[in-house]
């Protein structure tokens, strides 16, 4: 593993067997996250973005290919050693915050520290110190019911910090809350980044919120598709806009070719409906940053 990288993922393939259905939820990606850095993934929905999330966070084994995590190779860990990976190295994030609703916002933020046998004293020590960092040391005796959406979310922060693990790994961590719980929540998320050197792995729909990363990566079909720098809005290695643009073309002639196929009676309605409304998400995201960057298709 080099010096700079915390994640190295290689040839990631992932396979989900629905009945006698195989759905393949990821073909082949690859991707680098440096230490330090913030990493948003966003595309349209089925995209893989959260597969990917959970087989680097030890939540889910790929079919094959790779994940190495800082100075651990994952793919081939035993359930134990997984949950040990897991408690150690990674603080993960949910939609839902997962808190538990009978506890307090400080005993949540404790729970993670006693199930690895953490002394009292230093539990207490390291509540009132993340609880400071996410700002509510107010709320820290109120249970979640008492909290409001972004609080909640902003305990749950702390609560995937408990261990202190290098990695935090956050799905949709803005997905329930209004607009602006949500830019609270994802500045709290880039200042423990920041000031606390963690790598951040952030999966969101939202343009707005992953801008704050220092890189966006889109993906696309189990891929990621480019890489881009949101303060520049350039992708490497090619011009982003081309690539949109051609990505939008090449999208409207599966369109039309889809259309002939349900006139052929090749696909069945459903068939068609879904694979429209699939590449039509995928369009209106790729035109939405064409807007963004102030290119007109």
């Amino acid at each position: 593993m080099s010096k700079r990288n915390a994640v190295i993922v290689r040839d990631l393939i992932k396979i989900y067997k629905l009945g006698q259905v195989e759905v393949q939820a990821l073909r082949g990606l690859n991707m680098n996250v440096r230490k330090g850095e913030m990493i948003a993934l966003i595309g349209p929905s089925g995209s893989g973005k959260s597969t990917l999330l959970n087989i680097m966070g030890g939540l889910d084994r790929a079919t094959a290919g790779s994940v190495r995590v800082f100075d651990t190779d994952i793919t081939n860990l035993s359930p134990g050693e997984l949950v040990g990976f897991r408690r150690g190295t990674v603080g993960h994030i949910f939609q839902n915050m997962n808190l538990i609703p009978t506890l307090t916002a400080l005993e949540n933020v404790e729970l993670p520290m006693a199930a690895l046998g953490i002394k009292e004293a230093e539990r207490k020590r390291r509540c009132a110190e993340l609880i400071e960092v996410v700002g509510l040391q107010e709320r820290m005796n109120h249970k979640p019911g008492e909290l409001s959406g972004g609080e909640q979310q902003r305990i749950a922060l702390a609560a995937a910090l408990a261990n202190d693990p290098p990695l935090i790994l956050a799905d949709e961590p803005t997905g329930e809350l209004d607009t602006e719980n949500a830019r609270i929540v994802v500045q709290y998320l880039r200042k423990i980044n920041q000031e606390l050197g963690k790598t951040v792995v952030m999966v969101t729909h939202d343009p707005s919120i992953a801008r704050v990363a220092d890189r966006i990566l889109r993906m696309h079909d189990g891929v990621v598709q480019a890489d881009v720098a949101p303060t520049t809005g350039e992708a490497r290695p090619a011009d982003y806009g081309e690539i949109l643009r051609a990505r939008i073309t090449e999208l409207d002639a599966t369109l039309a070719g889809l259309d002939s196929q349900f006139k052929a009676g090749t696909i069945t309605g459903d068939e068609y409906v879904e694979r429209q409304t699939r590449l039509k998400n995928t369009m209106e995201v790729l035109r939405e940053e064409l807007h963004r960057l102030g290119i007109v298709h």
